[in-house]
């Protein structure tokens, strides 16, 4: 069997460890702490089964209007995708030509760089200040192609970071191509950057959501973006027919529905953020003011590569991210009052001042 020379080159994305032991403090995949809307219960409980049989809707009509409503635009500017994943994946099809390439910050979601190499093009990173703060975006590469679609995390992961809106809209406005803004954290921010989107001058910004952070479905897998009609009518012309299955679409219908259950889980998240965020620093530890439901936080006294391991031995799984620019750091999920107290427990033991 012949592999495409790109795939065999290709280094994958590797995804937060699923750890099998239920009993272990999981802050390692940004997953929400709390379970999702009771409603969903109902919703399940009646699902009708006969619907289960025949093909979903393939342009997930109700769900769309329900997310115009909710973001003030009309259903022809939102798209759905089989999580967030999904419609950048379709971006990298849609907005990229064979002799462009694709960019983003650096570091950022490192799924872009696969991305790019997915679709054999090239990856033009655009270097953070050492602060993680906005730098301006490289656009074309050292070969000289021009950068197509640029995709921007906001607030950043890992780096928990949230830049300047104008400096998000002053460069989407100059730039000649594409720009995604990745919200998937934008509920756990103090602002976010959905205006763009809906803006009667935008041409070339797409903002994206996920309920798998802030409605607590990671498991579902359901994704939307809104943007310029003539970019959105691009992402239907490259998907699969039937991309959003029938019970992803009926229980995103009703998660979509209940805002105050899901501002009142994000609210809690953020209390905890801000804690665990203060107990760290007076502990020593470099914190950035978190804008998502992690801390990016680099160790006061020991290697983070060696506590991360530490941590593990203990059934306590956070994130850690090789390299010159987050080998430093843990990127970690709030979680519960208790589970971050058991945390901040067991770094208080490893976390030692060597002995002089």
């Amino acid at each position: 069997m012949r592999i495409a020379r790109s795939v065999q080159a290709l280094i994958p994305y590797t995804p937060g460890e699923q750890p099998k032991n239920k009993s272990a403090v999981k802050l390692n995949t940004n997953e929400n702490p709390y379970p999702p809307s009771p409603s969903i219960v109902r919703t399940l409980a009646t699902f009708d089964l006969d619907r289960l049989r025949r093909y979903p809707d393939p342009v997930f009509a109700e769900l769309r209007e329900t997310i115009a409503a909710l973001y003030g635009t009309v259903p022809e500017r939102v798209f759905v995708g089989n999580g967030s994943d999904e419609v950048l994946t379709l971006a990298a099809r849609a907005f990229v030509d064979d002799d462009e390439a694709l960019g983003s910050f650096d570091p950022s979601y490192s799924l872009y760089q696969t991305l790019a190499a997915i679709r054999n093009v090239p990856f033009v990173p655009s270097p953070l200040a050492d602060d993680f703060s906005w730098a301006e975006p490289v656009v074309r590469g050292a070969d000289g192609k021009p950068v197509a679609l640029f995709l921007l995390t906001y607030p950043n992961a890992p780096t928990s970071v949230a830049y300047p809106q104008q400096k998000v809209a002053d460069f989407a406005q100059t730039f000649p191509g594409v720009v995604i803004v990745d919200e998937a954290y934008a509920d756990f921010a103090d602002a976010t950057c959905d205006a763009l989107a809906t803006a009667p001058d935008n041409t070339n910004v797409i903002v994206m959501r996920t309920l798998s952070k802030s409605y607590s479905l990671a498991g579902l897998r359901l994704g939307f973006c809104i943007g310029p009609e003539d970019l959105i009518e691009a992402l239907y012309k490259v998907k699969d027919s039937y991309n959003v299955d029938a019970l992803a679409q009926a229980v995103a219908l009703v998660a979509l529905k209940d805002q105050d259950y899901m501002r009142d889980n994000v609210a809690k998240v953020r209390k905890t953020r801000e804690g665990t965020t203060l107990v760290l620093r007076s502990r020593g530890w470099d914190v950035p003011a978190s804008q998502s439901n992690f801390l990016f936080a680099k160790p006061a006294h020991r290697a983070a590569a060696e506590i991360f391991e530490e941590l593990r031995k203990r059934s306590i799984f956070v994130r850690y991210f090789p390299g010159p620019r987050t080998g430093d750091r843990l990127r970690i999920t709030i979680g519960t009052d208790a589970d971050m107290q058991q945390l901040l427990k067991t770094l208080l033991e490893l976390d030692v001042e060597p002995a002089t």
